[in-house]
């Protein structure tokens, strides 16, 4: 019995193999839910804008997003805590307690937190930045090139749209179609497989991965829309933003290195 949930539990959680199944998709996002709700609890305790967090986390994501990226090269070992779930469980609880000391170092001596977050984030990612020591141009910037095409369309668009002149709303855009360029170019131009149950059965459907800007971002200013109508702390709505700005850069950062590093 402890033998057949140990191999139910290594196949379907704690696995070495790319890709997602219906059943861990739904599981992590109900984790993720949880932890969003005890990390809002934390934010008002803090007292602390999480729109101030935006820069100083971005070294995080570039740790676990680059480490991720890593294994997929073959440079760093394929371990447990490498991969999906372990790298974000192990990034996420080493930048919530960067977090809770920088606070409370602020309090002691007056250093600002943002900084703090910052400078520990970009110290954790020196290996990273070691490691990465051949990039490809070409992939390297067809991603940016479909990335500031779509972002230019939206920045025009947001000039006229009330929705998209917030500027967290337009931040957590950009991170999703920067998501959604990594994978149309990974996928349809050098041939790899969409991981994610949903993105993967459009893109199967659709015959190519340009499916992921209508798709995301479709469901993302829903989202944004929801947000700004339906949360009515501004504390929790930049929160719920933030995560969602992570959802987005984070997996489109390890696309875009990982196939910047390959080619």
């Amino acid at each position: 019995m402890i033998s057949e949930l140990q191999k139910f539990l290594e196949s379907n959680f704690f696995y070495l193999h790319p890709g997602y199944t219906p059943l861990n998709t739904v599981v992590f996002g109900l984790v993720l839910g949880f932890a969003v709700l005890i990390i809002l609890r934390m934010f008002r305790w803090l007292k602390k804008d999480p729109r101030e967090l935006l820069v100083p986390l971005l070294p995080f994501i570039f740790l676990g997003s680059g480490a991720r990226a890593l294994v997929d090269n073959g440079i760093y070992p394929l371990t447990h805590l490498l991969v999906t779930p372990g790298i974000y469980v192990l990034v996420g609880l080493t930048a919530i307690a960067t977090l809770l000391v920088s606070v409370k170092l602020e309090k002691l001596y007056g250093w600002d937190y943002r900084k703090l977050v910052f400078a520990t984030g970009a110290v954790l990612s020196i290996p990273n930045i070691i490691s990465m020591q051949k990039i490809n141009p070409v992939p390297f910037f067809s991603v940016l090139g479909v990335f500031m095409a779509s972002a230019f369309l939206f920045y025009i668009i947001g000039l006229k749209w009330e929705l998209l002149r917030e500027r967290m709303n337009l931040y957590v855009v950009y991170a999703h179609l920067f998501d959604a360029s990594s994978t149309y170019v990974a996928v349809d131009l050098y041939g790899y497989a969409e991981q994610h149950v949903l993105p993967s059965a459009f893109t199967a459907l659709t015959g190519t991965a340009l499916v992921m800007f209508p798709l995301k971002i479709a469901v993302i200013l829903l989202g944004l829309y929801a947000i700004d109508r339906y949360v009515e702390d501004p504390g929790d709505s930049a929160l719920l933003k933030l995560v969602i700005f992570i959802l987005g850069l984070a997996p489109g950062l390890r696309n875009f290195l990982s196939l910047s590093m390959a080619v």
